[in-house]
This record gives C-alpha cells, structure tokens and sequence, in this order.
C-alpha cells in the first residue's frame, strides 16, 4: 500500500517493528495521521513527506497508562513537586503517554475541588483523566457524584480508610459511597489500612521512642492493610458491587483479593513499581534524607511481599500496575525529622514505571511482551478497559489514539536523579541499570521524546473523559434480589 506524499511532519509511518498489544504480537508498519492511528500493516510504503520511524529490531506498543498519580496535590503540609506540566514531562519521557489523577474535594466539596483540579491542569502537556476523593458524606457529595459522572466524565471515586482525622471514612460513609457508586455506574476504589489502628500504631512507636523513618514501617504492619483490605471486600460484596484496592503493597492485602475473585467476586488490585521491586531495608538507612525518601502508605514491606506481588500479577491475580506518584522533595521530606508522622508520604514513580516493570517482569522471564501491555496500558485498556477508554487508549489498531511508544530491549538505559525529568531532587530507583530502553514516546501523534530529548508543549494535554459502566453495572444491579437471597444463612438441622 502507497501513502499520499505530504509535507505535513504530523504523519508518521513507524517501519519494520514488532507490534504489541495485549492479546498477540506481529511485524507491522504503523501509519499515524492527525493524532490517529491509521493503518496497522506489513510493507507500508510511503512516498516524500512523511516523517519515518526505524523500528527494526525494536517493539512498537500502546503509551502507557499511569492509573494512579498525585500531582499538585496538597498533602501533610505540603504540596507534591510535581505539577501536571513536570510531572506529565517525565511520564513522556518514561513512555507513559496517558494518567489518571486523583482530584481532591475542598473541605468536602466535590465539585469545588475537580474545578481546582482542572485549573491546576491546564498546563497538561499530554492526555489526562481524573479520579475523584470522597472524604465525607452528606446529601451534597451524593448529589456532587452524580453530577461528575454525568456531566464531567468521572466514573471512579476513592475511599480512604485511613489518615484518621483528614481524609479518612467510617465504614457508615463507605457503605453510602459504595452504593452511590454502584447506582451511578461508577467503580469505587479503597486506600486499605485499618486507620485508627495506624493511628495507635503511631502513637506507640513514637511513645518508645522510635522517631525516625523506620517507624512508618513499624507502626502500620502489612496485618493493618490486610484487614481493611478484607472489610473493603467483604462490604462491597454486601452491597454487591465491584471493587478497585489501590497500591497493594502486601502478601496479605493480595490473598485477600485472591480468594475474593476465586469465589467470583469483582474485585480488582493494583501493585504499584515500588512495592513490586524494593523491600523496606532503606527505611532504616541512618541518614534520614536517605530512608526519608522511601516513606509512602502503605508502606514498602519487608522483603518477599515485592517477590509474591510479582507473581501474583504474573498469573493474573493482580491486574495492572500504578506508582502512586507522590513526590516530595529532601526539603520537604525534612519536616519529619525527628518524628516520622511528619514526613510527607509518597515516591516517585511516573517516569521510571515502564522501565521498572520491563525489568523485573520481562526480562526475568515472568511476563511476555504481550502481557507487559497488558499491565502498564491495557489493563490500564484494563485502566483502559478498567476505566473505560479502550480502545481509543490501550491498543495499537486503526482508531485508536497516536499514544506509542517504540521499545528497544537490547539498549540499557541508568535510572538517576541528576538524569530525571521530574522536579524531585532524588530517586528511589537511583543507580539502577535496566536492559530495555524506550527511545520513542508518541503522544497525539507528535513525536515527544527522540535521542533523549523532549519535546513537549505546556497546555497540549487534553482531558479525556471516562464513561460509567453501562452493561458491567445493569447485570449486577438487575440480580440484586437473587444476590441477597444467596446471602441467607444456611439451616442447620440436627
């Protein structure tokens, strides 16, 4: 096939490479036109005036899809470093093409706070969407809910079981939510720790004297995110409706989403890069700017969670994979010294996500190719078939978005702060060395990032609405009156 010869530099005909994507691999030509994908197909020919890409020798797959960021945000104090323009660079730099933020209510409104959010994000230099937080309950956040799925393209609301005091629910306010969520079409999503635990928790390890970062770890044991990781579980099965647990970080948290879906329930968990690959040995490294940096909630957990995590999403246990982006600075970070309730909670992670997963999944050999877009883009097409954007996102097709990236596995590529595109000053994944380099991030068609460099514009992102789950939802809420009646308690007779 010929393509018509143009001078316009926004088509593009990627050559010679290994398509990807969730379900097969194939050699194929790509031809991009106007930000879309045009034609998938071997031996594409092209006359003058369209830019070519070489990918021979190299994988051709979907952008990555980031389902779990914070950027802007203001948190314990402080406010993340990153804002949607920096924090939307590294992600192109790293092959993430798309991200899902959470937006945060203004003392408990709704909508005041995802019109915050869509100023803060006019500086967006690629694809975004939003979550949105639900801190309480009344009449008005009800109301707020409907109007964001129906007007304002939100079909995900996030529930806090922990920060008691700030952004955490009873379990009065997650059960209202749970079935606002499930009459709107829209999935909920739980931050899992028992939060008054933690709280105690804190309480005691601070009163023995432990202050430094180690004591995150030890006051909110793995045991805390598996409890209110079962009680997420075991409330929206009684209120029957499906469940997303954020940043799963446990053995613990991960058997209780096993044997949840083992028995047919919809419940979806996602890991996040930290907490698949590190272990919480850092946590007491003495220098506190050190072991300050590795901070996050849930924690990092000791080593052997990152290995079982792993393989739980190796074998589809887990679904896909987030980072939690929360970045803090040294600075920052240093307003915990000398007591680790005051660090500022979160890691860095949007630029480094797909090398990371490339690494640990790929090339030891747990995952194909195939499955890797299955984890960072498709079911985040899972984010994207999750949150209801494939396969305009999530798939190299005819259609689809020009969101690619261009993946060279024999290239190594050193991960370092000084190297980073992110405004954080250091990097939990500093010095690492991974065989697997993205070379090429495509976003809207444009070539964004080439021979290292990038080339992005401030206010070229777009807000991308995500729709309720019309057909997932009907089914449930239709079977609801056989659901309860299999809830009755069996009869035992001597």
């Amino acid at each position: 096939m010929c393509l018509a010869e143009t001078d316009d530099s926004s088509k593009i005909l990627i050559r010679g490479g290994t398509v990807v994507n969730a379900d097969r691999q194939f050699h194929a030509d790509v031809y991009i036109e106007d930000g879309i994908i045009k034609l998938v197909a071997p031996d594409l020919k092209v006359l003058d005036g369209v830019r070519v890409v070489d990918a021979t020798g190299k994988y051709v797959m979907p952008g990555g899809i980031d389902p779990h960021t914070h950027l802007a945000m203001p948190f314990m104090g402080q406010e993340t470093c990153d804002d949607f323009f920096s924090g939307q660079a590294a992600a192109l730099a790293g092959g993430t093409t798309m991200h899902i933020d959470f937006a945060l209510p203004i003392d408990g409104d709704l909508l005041k706070g995802f019109e915050s959010y869509r100023r803060k994000a006019e500086p967006s230099c690629m694809d975004y969407g939003f979550h949105m937080a639900v801190t309480t309950w009344n009449d008005k956040v009800a109301q707020d809910m409907e109007t964001l799925v129906k007007e304002h393209g939100i079909n995900s609301f996030k529930f806090f079981m922990a920060y008691k005091g700030s952004l955490m629910v009873t379990d009065e306010q997650l059960l209202q939510g749970f079935k606002t969520c499930k009459s709107l079409g829209a999935l909920p999503q739980v931050h899992a720790e028992n939060g008054d635990a933690v709280a105690e928790g804190q309480s005691r390890i601070y009163d023995l004297g432990i202050t430094g970062p180690e004591g995150h770890a030890l006051s909110r044991p793995s045991l805390l995110e598996g409890e209110a990781t079962a009680r997420a579980i075991r409330l929206a099965k009684f209120v029957n409706t499906p469940l997303y647990v954020v940043h799963v970080m446990s053995i613990d948290a991960l058997e209780e989403i096993a044997r949840a879906r083992q028995a047919g329930q919809r419940v979806i968990g996602e890991p996040v890069a930290s907490g698949l690959v590190l272990d919480d040995s850092k946590l007491w490294d003495p220098d506190f700017r050190v072991a300050a940096q590795y901070v996050m909630s849930p924690p990092i957990r000791p080593a052997g969670h990152n290995a079982a995590l792993q393989a739980a999403l190796s074998s589809g246990v887990l679904q896909l994979v987030g980072t939690d982006h929360c970045p803090f600075n040294s600075s920052q970070k240093a307003a915990g010294r000398g007591d680790f309730r005051k660090i500022p909670n979160g890691v860095n992670g949007i630029e480094e996500r797909m090398h990371i997963v490339w690494d640990a999944m790929v090339n030891s050999g747990k995952i194909s190719p195939s499955d890797y877009v299955r984890i960072s883009s498709t079911a985040c097409s899972i984010s994207a078939q999750i949150f209801n954007v494939y396969p305009r996102k999530g798939a190299v097709l005819p259609g689809s978005d020009a969101d690619l990236i261009i993946l060279n596995p024999n290239k190594t590529t050193t991960i370092s702060a000084k190297a980073h595109h992110s405004n954080i000053d250091t990097n939990i994944y500093e010095g690492w060395q991974i065989k697997g380099n993205i070379e090429v991030t495509i976003s809207q068609g444009r070539i964004v990032w080439e021979n290292e460099r990038l080339n992005v514009a401030r206010g070229a992102g777009r807000y991308v609405k995500m729709a309720p789950f019309g057909q997932l939802f009907d089914g449930i809420v239709k079977a609801d009156i056989a659901y309860l009646s299999s809830l009755k308690a069996p009869v035992y007779r001597k």
